[in-house]
């Protein structure tokens, strides 16, 4: 009975680990956006790492972010990033939801005072939520 339960559950994660792989590889992320959203990630890290410090923020945001954080931090990934283009596409579809997510709850005036990097930035990365920020 446990053996099956576990069987089971270890062919559903597999299905749903390819499923994402297939959506992922469909949409086929622009290479430019993916550089953009790498150039801007250290700035990113540092923003959600600001906003999960913040008390100011709802605890549920807060957890969010820190969950987030742990996700980026993890060696182990939904695709690995090793392979081109889409490696690292999951990384910043997971960020980008998440920032979206925080930037509608938490509002732009506190993303803007909270993002340690440029204007050109911050852009980016209103372009990657597609969130008008600045």
């Amino acid at each position: 009975m446990i053996l099956a339960l576990v069987v089971s559950l270890g062919v559903a994660v597999a299905v749903i680990w390819l499923a994402l792989l297939l959506t992922l590889m469909g949409t086929k992320p622009e290479i430019g956006t993916v550089r953009e959203a790498a150039r801007i990630m250290p700035d990113s890290a540092r923003l959600i790492h600001r906003l999960a410090t913040d008390n100011d923020l709802q605890r549920g945001i807060r957890l969010r972010l820190w969950l987030l954080l742990g996700y980026l931090a993890l060696p182990l990934d939904l695709v690995p990033d090793f392979i081109p283009v889409i490696g690292y596409a999951d990384d910043v579809l997971i960020t980008s939801l998440v920032l979206r997510s925080v930037i509608k709850r938490a509002g732009t005036d506190k993303v803007q005072s909270q993002w340690p990097g440029t204007p050109e930035g911050l852009n980016a990365l209103a372009r990657l939520c597609r969130l008008p920020i600045a």
